[in-house]
């Protein structure tokens, strides 16, 4: 139970997170995503084991992002209808635009809040498979996807060696920022030569192996779609019509 979402089938995920983006979208009052927020919140809490330490510092350029829609709708946004609530030197924030501020903001928030809900409970090797099972991507987009991501490690270490390399040979010269940028000119080609040696012995590989973008029936490992799925994608479908009607009972 506390686990559930990261073991929720990923292509039922991902769809169920389509549906409430796009509903949202259509949601122009402040309470409706402001609900969601929290229920996304309530959820992650109960049904995930994400660390809070990591989340917050993802979360953090979405809150500062969410800030600055609010204070720049607040003061640059035009002057709407309704009781001025309060003044900032010649500029009158009236109701109108605090609703539309917090909306935003809200909107923001209850948006990024649920791709990282997915992101950090979807492990995208499962998310691929799932793709090519449920979503019938093909096999050739599919694998070509997977290996990229299995380059990036890869690309990490390389530069890191090259950069090591560099330094041995006193060809790196770090004595300010200009310099640093010049000098990655010099990392970035032969890793640049490197990654096309990789991406064409896999390409050779993977025709050799029979990936050619025919559709397959069979899998060795399936990623199916069991009864907890349903039940996760009925919460989140209550929690999305929650939120919706949330706007006709609050203030």
């Amino acid at each position: 139970m506390r686990a559930s979402l990261h073991r929720m089938n990923p292509s039922v995920k991902f769809v169920i997170v389509m549906i409430c983006m796009l509903s949202l979208a259509f949601f122009f009052d402040p309470w409706t995503p402001l609900v969601f927020w929290f229920s996304i919140m309530v959820m992650q809490i109960f049904l995930s084991n994400i660390s809070w330490k990591n989340w917050s510092l993802l979360m953090l350029p979405f809150v500062i992002a969410a800030f600055g829609y609010l204070w720049t709708t607040l003061l640059f946004a035009e002057s709407g209808t309704g009781t001025v609530l309060w003044s900032i030197g010649s500029v009158d924030i009236t109701e109108s635009q605090l609703n539309h501020a917090l909306s935003l903001s809200f909107r923001v928030l209850a948006f990024s809040s649920l791709s990282l809900l997915f992101a950090l409970t979807t492990d995208p090797i499962i998310f691929i498979r799932s793709l090519m099972q449920q979503l019938k991507l093909s096999p050739k987009i599919a694998y070509g996807i997977m290996v990229g991501y299995q380059f990036l490690p890869l690309l990490k270490d390389e530069f890191i060696q090259v950069q090591q390399v560099q330094k041995l040979r006193g060809l790196s010269d770090d004595s300010n920022v200009f310099k640093r940028l010049i000098g990655l000119r010099r990392v970035l080609i032969p890793m640049l030569s490197g990654a096309v040696r990789k991406a064409e012995r896999v390409a050779f590989a993977m025709e050799a192996r029979g990936f050619t973008g025919e559709p397959r029936k069979v899998f060795y490992h399936e990623v199916p779609i069991e009864k907890k799925d349903f039940i996760l994608a009925f919460l989140f479908i209550c929690v999305l019509l929650i939120s919706c009607i949330s706007s006709l009972w609050l203030p």
